[in-house]
């Protein structure tokens, strides 16, 4: 598995945007990004340029503006972090993480029951 950036919480907001728009601008990212933080367009454009240096974005000039689109999956960053979470809180053993959020009554009912279905399900085969 290739190894993937490190983002900090604010260039993964950053990130969530792209993986939905792309390709989008820098305006329409900050457009956005205005609305939901506090953050000043030059703070939102240092974390874009940020995200670009880090590989995980990358983008193209069209006329005067630039549009981005990312080099890292979601779904493969995702699944890095909560890997990363795992082994770094639970040594890796998901029974134990899954142990204390039921203790700790972290998982609703249906939370649960949600849970129940995917286990019943037969295992993948990867080919």
């Amino acid at each position: 598995m290739k190894s993937l950036p490190q983002i900090s919480e604010a260039e993964f907001e950053v990130m969530k945007i792209v993986w939905k728009h792309a390709p989008i601008s820098t305006n329409e990212i900050t457009d956005m990004l205005v609305r939901t933080t506090s953050w000043s367009p030059k703070t939102i454009q240092t974390l874009i340029k940020r995200l670009v240096n880090k590989g995980a974005l990358s983008y193209e000039k069209q006329s005067r503006v630039f549009v981005y689109t990312p080099l890292v999956g979601e779904a493969e960053y995702i699944g890095q972090e909560s890997n990363s979470f795992l082994k770094r809180f639970y040594n890796g053993n998901i029974t134990a993480m899954l142990s204390a959020y039921i203790d700790n009554d972290k998982l609703s009912e249906d939370d649960i029951d949600t849970l129940r279905a995917l286990l019943a399900k037969p295992p993948r085969r990867d080919e």
